[in-house]
C-alpha cells in the first residue's frame, strides 16, 4: 500500500504511488535486488492491468516499459470505451457483452472521472429494413452486459436528425437513430492504471526494456532490462514472467526461443483531428464504411474523425500515416458533410497499430477482437489481441494463468471492485467546482477540466502552484492547458521526456496545428528543474522533439507506407539507448 513521501523541498508530502524522477533510482534498485511473484512487460493498458491486478492479489509485481506508458497503441486508440457495436454484426456476442459489461463498471465506479457518456447518430440511408436492423441491434447493445447509465435509443425522423447534427447533407440520410456510447483519454486512463498498481505496492518503471529472458533449464525465471536513458543492465528475478506488449508480442515470444501459441498482426489505424467549428453537430456520428466503420467523436474543442484498417509491416514503435490514409478519411467523411472538410482543416493526425491475432482471416477488419491467453514456455505467460475496453477481464485471465507458476496460494482477482485513482470523491468535487474554482482563482470550467482529467488527484496537482501562483496560467501556444499540469506530468507521472508531456499527459500534438512546436521550448523550460536538465539538455529535448513532428508531417504527404516510414524512422529518438529489436527468423 502507498505511503506519503515528503518531497526534497518540503513543499508537499508525495504519495509512493506517484510517478517520481526520484523513484526511478529507487525501482532500479529493487528490480536488481528482489525477487519478485509476477513480473509484467509492458506499459500499456493490458500490462498496466496485469500489475494491477496482481498486485491488489497481495502478490509482489514488477512492471517495466521499454519507452513511456501507452507510448504504443494505448495512446492511438478511437478514444472509445465501448462494447463495440460492429460485433454485433459479426455475430460476437460474447465480446460485446463483456466490453458492455466493463464499459458499465468503469463508467459508474472504476474511472468515472475518465470514461464518460457520449451521444452518437446513427445515420439511416436504406428505407423499409434499415431501420428496424438496425434497431434491433442497438436495443441489444443497449441492455448487453447489464448497461444501465446510459439512455436507450431514440429514433429520429430525417428532420430530427439534422436538427441534431446540421453539418449533415440533407441527401446522406433519411433519418436516425441517436444512441449512447462513452470517451475515454486512452493515454490518461492507462497511465492511471499504472498508477494505481503502484499505490498497491508493484514497483512500475518506464525506459526499462527487456533484451533478454532468464532461465533456469526450460523454465523462464525472470528478464534481463537495459535502461533506455542511461544504458545500465540488470537482472530482475520472478516466478513468472507476463509477455503483455502487444503488437511486440512476438519480438518478446522470440527471446524464449519457444514455438509462440499464437501470432500478432498489427493493423494499422490512422485518425484524424479537426476544430470542433468545422462540423456542426451536438452528436457524434457514426457511419458505415465497405470495410467497417467510420467515427466522428467530439474531443475537447475538436472533432477526431477514423479509422482506416490495413496491414502494417514496418516500424512497431512508430507507425506512420499517409496521404493516402487520410485522403480515404476525407473522401469518406466528406460523402456525407455539407461542409467537406480539406487538408487545410487538420491540426493533427495520428497512427496505431492493433494487435489482432493472426490465422482467422485475411482481412483486417475481421480478424477476431477476442484475446488468448497461452503458456508458451514454463515461467512464461503471454496475453494478446482483445480491445481496449477488456484490458480488465485480459489481465485477470492472464494473473489466473500465471498463478500456476506462483508458489503461494494466489488470490482471486478483484479489479472489479478496485477503484482507479482520482475515483474517489470526483462527483463529490464536480458538484465544488465553483468552491474549489474561488479557492485557486480558476474559472469553475477549468476546474471541470481538470477534473475530467486528474479526478479528486486535482490536489496533487494544485498544490505545487500553492506558492507558485504563475503556474496556474495556461501554456502560452496552448491555453487548454496550464502550466502546472506540464510540471506535475514531469513530478508525478512519470513524464522523462517533452514529447511524453505533449503527445501523451496533455494532448497537444494533435490539439494544435503547430502540434507543440509553439510550446515545446516553454515546456521543456518548466520541467528542467523537476528532471535536472541544463541548457544544453532543455535544447536536446526541444530539437528532438521538432524532429519527430517535422519527420511525421513529411510522412504523412507520402503515398505509400514504406515511403512514410522511411521518412518517420529517420527521427531521433527521445529514449537514446532504446535498443531496436532483432528481426523475427
Amino acid at each position: 500500500m502507498s505511503e506519503l513521501i515528503r518531497a526534497p523541498d518540503g513543499v508537499q508530502a508525495w504519495p509512493a504511488s506517484s510517478l517520481r524522477p526520484q523513484q526511478r533510482s529507487v525501482a532500479w534498485d529493487r528490480l536488481g535486488a528482489e525477487q519478485f511473484d509476477v513480473v509484467v512487460i509492458g506499459g500499456g493498458v493490458v500490462g498496466s492491468g496485469c500489475a494491477l491486478d496482481a498486485a491488489t492479489r497481495g502478490l509482489k509485481v514488477a512492471l517495466v516499459e521499454a519507452r513511456d506508458f501507452a507510448s504504443g497503441t494505448s495512446s492511438r486508440s478511437s478514444k472509445m470505451f465501448h462494447g463495440g457495436l460492429r460485433y454485433l454484426e459479426q455475430l460476437e456476442f460474447g465480446l460485446v457483452r463483456e466490453a458492455l459489461y466493463e464499459r458499465e463498471l468503469s463508467l459508474t465506479t472504476l474511472a468515472p472521472h475518465l470514461v464518460k457518456p457520449l451521444p452518437f447518430l446513427y445515420p439511416l440511408t436504406r428505407r423499409w429494413w434499415e431501420r428496424p436492423y438496425v434497431a434491433a441491434g442497438i436495443f441489444l447493445y443497449d441492455r448487453l452486459g447489464g448497461a444501465r447509465s446510459v439512455p436507450p435509443q431514440k429514433h429520429l425522423t430525417r428532420a430530427g436528425a439534422l436538427r441534431l447534427c446540421p453539418g449533415l447533407k440533407r441527401s446522406s440520410l433519411i433519418g436516425g437513430i441517436r444512441y449512447y456510447d462513452t470517451v475515454v483519454d486512452d493515454a490518461r486512463h492507462t497511465l492511471t492504471v499504472a498508477r494505481t498498481a503502484a499505490y498497491y505496492g508493484a514497483v512500475v518503471r518506464s525506459s526499462t526494456q527487456v533484451v533478454a529472458l532468464l532461465r533456469e533449464g526450460d523454465r523462464v525465471t525472470g528478464v534481463r532490462v537495459r535502461d533506455s536513458e542511461d544504458g545500465a543492465v540488470t537482472e530482475v528475478h520472478g516466478h513468472v514472467v507476463v509477455n503483455a506488449t502487444g503488437v511486440w508480442t512476438d519480438e518478446i515470444q522470440a527471446l524464449s526461443k519457444q514455438r509462440g501459441r499464437f501470432h500478432i498482426r498489427a493493423s494499422k489505424g490512422v485518425h484524424i483531428v479537426v476544430p470542433r467549428d468545422r462540423i456542426v453537430s451536438d452528436v457524434a456520428i457514426i457511419l458505415r464504411t465497405e470495410r467497417s466503420v467510420m467515427f466522428v467523436i467530439p474531443w475537447g474543442s475538436h472533432w477526431i474523425i477514423g479509422t482506416t484498417d490495413t496491414d502494417w509491416d514496418f516500424d512497431l514503435a512508430h507507425p506512420a500515416a499517409t496521404k493516402a490514409d487520410i485522403d480515404y478519411i476525407l473522401t469518406t467523411v466528406n460523402g456525407v458533410l455539407a461542409t467537406p472538410l480539406t487538408h487545410a482543416d487538420i491540426d493533427g493526425v495520428y497512427a496505431g497499430l492493433r494487435p489482432l491475432l493472426a490465422g482467422e482471416s485475411d482481412d483486417t477488419s475481421k480478424l477476431s477482437r477476442e484475446h488468448a491467453v497461452a503458456v508458451p514456455a514454463p515461467g512464461l505467460v503471454s496475453i494478446a489481441g482483445g480491445k481496449y475496453t477488456t484490458y480488465r477481464v485480459m489481465a485477470a485471465d492472464a494473473i489466473d494463468a500465471a498463478a500456476e507458476f506462483i508458489p503461494a496460494r494466489v488470490a482471486p482477482s478483484i479489479t472489479a471492485k478496485v477503484q482507479l485513482l482520482g475515483a474517489d470523491g470526483y462527483f463529490a468535487l464536480v458538484n465544488q467546482a465553483e468552491h474549489v474554482g474561488a479557492m485557486h482563482g480558476l474559472h469553475p470550467y477549468r476546474v471541470r477540466h481538470l477534473l475530467d482529467r486528474y479526478g479528486s488527484l486535482l490536489s496533487e496537482v494544485l498544490a505545487l502552484a500553492a506558492d507558485r501562483r504563475e503556474l496556474l496560467s495556461p501554456i502560452t501556444a496552448a491555453p487548454a492547458y496550464l502550466k502546472v499540469e506540464a510540471l506535475y506530468a514531469a513530478a508525478a507521472e512519470g513524464a522523462l521526456h517533452v514529447e511524453d508531456i505533449l503527445a501523451r499527459r496533455m494532448r497537444i500534438s494533435i490539439e494544435y496545428p503547430h502540434r507543440g512546436l509553439d510550446c515545446a521550448r516553454e515546456v521543456a523550460e518548466l520541467v528542467a528543474p523537476v528532471l535536472g536538465w541544463g541548457p544544453a539538455d532543455v535544447d536536446r529535448e526541444v530539437a528532438t522533439y521538432i524532429a519527430r513532428v517535422e519527420a511525421e508531417i513529411l510522412s504523412q504527404t507520402q503515398p505509400d507506407d514504406a515511403s512514410a516510414d522511411a521518412l518517420r524512422a529517420s527521427a531521433p529518438e527521445a529514449r537514446a539507448e532504446i535498443l531496436e529489436p532483432v528481426p523475427l527468423t
